[in-house]
């Protein structure tokens, strides 16, 4: 490439306005704005692309209003009942607490969709759950919460699968459902490995719960518990959309906040309009630029110079497949996820299409990747955000996540070479890939 062309100004441009603290969003703009310049092209193009890509796509209105059933999830005591709920039935075992973290992510990603709601909705309370009295060191609770935290994108609902479904035209109700077991196989890969190191650390016996007081605690987590079920059941009959299904969720979500737990205030719907639409307005402001950037890619021709390029070296789907997690976990420690998913993931589809690498299959690849990124150092935006709420050293998190990297490592290998992991639900619902 050279150095002096349109396009690798374009990249430098980007590069360098978002090292002077420029959103990544923003900063994609201005680059493909003097890659337009540059070229002759008409600037007005830029305004043209974003616009096209934000209003034209339906799909887009899922995001904001999963991330609104999440906030409204968490102004009520669903987290508390949800919590009371996984303790019932794991808290019993040797370094229960620790398993009740990871059970809690499996649940909590049925309502969220977002690693760092996960984090944010749940953290603190088990950051503090964990550390009371000393059971557990405070820098292991936070690694752990950052890493269980990774499973609520893979389960549906999933912000990450709905992007990667708009920029692949895949369908997201067979994505959601390709989701579910890789994001229990992860749980269960973290889980595996807490009970190994609860052993050998000797970590704490919670007092076991009463079998009496099982069938209350699940009759209180109920309502919470069936959101998941409604959303997919009305997704998959054909009674809503996907953006219908997220609308449904949020107004679940809020109902059995008011109404059946009676603990939500007007302030408390205030907050979570506004967090909402302040995550959504970052979501979109990356989407609008990566739209543009896109734009520029495609003038470029990159996603076919690049996939001519691997396929002079005859790659197997193996081989690609390989190299295509290697990519995306560099890029990982380094860039923020919904970056990689809108402009890395695009140059990397037509090869994959080539070598005949199903869609959906790449797909729930390509977001674990990118959610492993997220506690992956030097930048993982999870070890970041648990630093700060734990005030805790970065550097005490990083050396106690290290090893559930290693056990996520395994399972993404085992989901990305045994497709039939990925894609045995799909096809139990029709999925003909």
């Amino acid at each position: 490439m050279n150095p002096g062309s349109p396009f690798s100004l374009c990249v430098m441009a980007i590069v360098a306005l978002s090292l002077l603290g420029l959103p990544i969003g923003h900063a994609m703009i201005g680059g493909s704005v003097l890659y337009l310049f540059m070229t002759g092209l008409d600037v007005g193009t830029a305004a043209e692309q974003l616009l096209n890509g934000m209003y034209s796509s339906f799909v887009l209105l899922a995001i904001p209003l999963f991330i609104l059933a999440a906030e409204f999830m968490t102004i009520g005591s669903i987290t508390e009942r949800l919590l009371n709920f996984c303790n019932a039935f794991v808290g019993r075992f040797r370094g229960g607490l620790a398993q009740v973290n990871v059970v809690q992510s499996i649940v909590f990603s049925s309502m969220s969709g977002s690693a760092l709601a996960d984090a944010a909705g749940s953290g603190k309370l088990m950051q503090k759950m964990m550390t009371q009295d000393n059971k557990y060191p405070a820098a292991f609770a936070a690694a752990l919460t950052a890493v269980s935290s990774v499973i609520a994108p893979v389960i549906p609902p999933s912000i990450p699968l709905v992007l990667y479904a708009l920029i692949s035209d895949t369908s997201i109700g067979y994505l959601f459902f390709a989701g579910i077991i890789p994001g229990l196989l992860l749980g269960i890969a973290q889980m595996l490995l807490i009970a190994f190191t609860a052993r050998r650390r000797n970590f704490p016996v919670e007092p076991p719960v009463p079998m009496r007081e099982i069938p209350g605690i699940t009759l209180a987590a109920l309502p919470a518990l069936l959101m998941p079920v409604i959303l997919l059941g009305c997704l998959y009959s054909g009674i809503t959309t996907p953006t219908e299904a997220a609308a449904l969720a949020a107004a679940y979500a809020l109902g059995i906040s008011a109404i059946l737990y009676r603990a939500v205030t007007w302030r408390g719907v205030y907050n979570s309009l506004l967090t909402s639409a302040r995550v959504s307005i970052s979501i979109g402001m990356l989407i609008a630029g990566a739209m543009v950037f896109n734009y520029v890619i495609t003038v470029e021709n990159v996603p076919k110079t690049v996939a001519a390029m691997l396929t002079t070296y005859e790659l197997t789907p193996v081989a690609f497949l390989l190299l295509a997690n290697l990519i995306l976990l560099v890029l990982g420690c380094f860039l923020e996820g919904t970056t990689i998913l809108l402009i890395i993931v695009p140059v990397l589809l037509p090869t994959a299409h080539a070598l005949g690498i199903d869609p959906v299959h790449f797909g729930v690849i390509a977001v674990i990747n990118i959610m492993i990124g997220l506690v992956t150092p030097p930048y993982g935006l999870l070890l970041f955000m648990m630093s700060k709420i734990a005030e805790i050293p970065l550097r005490d998190i990083v050396r106690e996540t290290l090893p559930f990297l290693a056990v996520m490592m395994v399972a993404l290998a085992v989901i990305t070479f045994v497709p039939s992991i990925t894609l045995f639900l799909p096809r139990l619902m029709g999925y003909q890939g």
